[in-house]
């Protein structure tokens, strides 16, 4: 069953088509990888779902809904949570703050919001940072809380943009370790992420997107070896999944094999 259907979203700025009449079906508790060189499209296209831009022309349909071009509170009421390359949330808020912030969207009381966001911030491994300024946390501790605060609306379905950019391989493993538990609990996930081991470890097929048009699908070790993507994005030096270097100013392939094992494992 389909949770998310888009259908040509093609976004211009100007004489620019960031995204050109791009087709994306996304399964109820399917994972799906984004993946695609830098300025490819991959950030806007989260934006037209997220409801952040609207598509200049395209369609999308959520839960069996036409919602194309709804505004963002629509979209997270509905069901869409999504996480930002750099944070977006409250510097000057505690943790606990921030994601009880954002649990309000489906708890009205204070007390609700707040065992909301508790769980949620237990979940995650928060705990120990939980009554510090957002301000104050590492790059890890803020990917975390961009997660925490999507989280703690409820998701559908969840965008994580980059959420292991940055990280050492000790981070890495922990986030992916918490992204696998969140789809064993049925979350559909999509994610950009540049990192080939973690999308070939964790998704179940991946989508490609170069010069903001879709360039390849399907499951990832078919899609890496596409002579078409291995051009475009992974660059000469072909990517394996055993190489622990970078591919040819491609994709980083930076974190080991142990970040990542197998899904369900």
């Amino acid at each position: 069953m389909s949770l998310l259907e888009v259908e040509g979203f093609t976004k211009r700025f100007g004489g620019l088509v960031a995204v050109d009449s791009v087709d994306l079906t996304v399964g109820q508790g399917e994972i799906v990888g984004l993946i695609g060189p830098n300025g490819a499209g991959k950030s806007t296209l989260f934006s037209m779902i997220a409801g952040d831009q609207r598509p200049t022309s395209g369609r999308m349909v959520f839960a069996g809904r036409d919602v194309t071009g709804w505004p963002p509170h629509r979209a997270a009421a509905a069901g869409v949570g999504r996480t930002f390359q750099l944070m977006r949330g409250f510097p000057t808020m505690t943790v606990r703050e921030n994601v009880r912030a954002a649990a309000h969207l489906r708890h009205r009381s204070r007390s609700a919001a707040s065992q909301a966001a508790d769980a949620v911030i237990g979940e995650l491994g928060l705990d120990d940072v939980a009554d510090r300024l957002a301000s104050t946390l590492t790059a890890a501790s803020r990917k975390q809380l961009e997660v925490a605060r999507a989280l703690a609306t409820e998701p559908r379905i969840l965008l994580l943009d980059e959420v292991l950019s940055g990280l050492t391989p000790t981070e890495s493993r922990r986030s992916v370790e918490t992204i696998l538990g969140l789809h064993r609990r049925g979350l559909t996930i999509v994610m950009v992420e540049h990192v080939l081991e973690v999308i070939m470890g964790l998704c179940e097929r991946v989508v490609v997107l170069h010069q903001g048009a879709k360039l390849s699908e399907g499951p990832p070790s078919a899609v890496v070896s596409d002579p078409a993507v291995v051009e475009a994005y992974l660059g000469s030096g072909r990517f394996a999944a055993e190489d622990s270097g970078t591919s040819g100013g491609g994709p980083s392939s930076g974190a080991s094999n142990s970040t990542v094992g197998a899904r369900g494992e």
